[in-house]
């Protein structure tokens, strides 16, 4: 799952970014406004968090922005005016949650996780397709009710593929969710990544529903 924190207190983005990267979230940060209107175009999230006090601009007009594109992503504005009108405007607006300053992180990662929930899974921890379940509370796959070892990438892989399903998903695509910003450049390892998840799947019983689409990237279907 990849997040993008949008936060100019730097102090406070590290020790975000560093808690939930220890709960297996990939993240990115942004502490401007341009830099965070650039990443919110560029890429998709499954959760941003985002301060409305940026230099530049207001995190409001970056939801604007997402909201005006049509865009999907999870939105959790984190932010120390606590004022009635605020929360209200955010949450008009668009935004999935608020969370004013301070908080635990403990917190943060719970809302962010009950976010991610309602917007790609329809509320459930369990996440269905054919003879495949995936308990994202647990980290846990099961195939035909029977447990499949799984690396932390090919479950993470495993569970985007799920998600959109039936959709073709582009080798920059999964770099940037599986990765963030810190993986640019040549793609080819995701191969490596894929074919592993194939033979895994495939060994457990169930049918190769990693299909390859010539110069454009993966489909996972019957």
């Amino acid at each position: 799952m990849k997040i993008l924190i949008i936060e100019d207190e730097k102090e406070l983005s590290d020790s975000i970014s560093t808690y939930l990267k220890s709960e297996d979230y990939v993240c990115e940060v942004a502490y401007n406004f341009a830099s965070a209107l650039e990443k919110t175009e560029l890429y998709e999230y499954d959760c941003i968090l985002l301060d409305i006090t940026l230099p530049g601009g207001s995190g409001l007009e970056i939801l604007k922005e997402l909201k005006a594109d049509n865009k999907m992503d999870g939105v959790l504005i984190i932010s120390a005016r606590n004022s009635l009108d605020d929360k209200v405007m955010g949450l008009t607006i668009g935004a999935d949650d608020y969370l004013a300053k301070p908080f635990h992180l403990s917190e943060l990662s719970a809302r962010i996780a009950a976010i991610i929930r309602r917007k790609n899974f329809e509320g459930n921890n369990l996440v269905k397709f054919n003879n495949i379940s995936v308990d994202t509370q647990a980290k846990l796959v099961l195939i035909n009710g029977h447990p499949i070892d799984l690396t932390r990438k090919e479950y993470d892989l495993l569970l985007y593929f799920i998600t959109n399903k039936k959709k073709v998903i582009s080798k920059n695509a999964i770099a940037g969710h599986l990765w963030g910003d810190e993986m640019e450049g040549n793609n080819d390892f995701i191969y490596t990544h894929i074919k592993n998840l194939r033979k895994k799947l495939i060994d457990a019983g169930e049918e190769n529903y990693i299909k390859s689409v010539y110069g454009m990237g993966y489909k996972f279907s019957d």
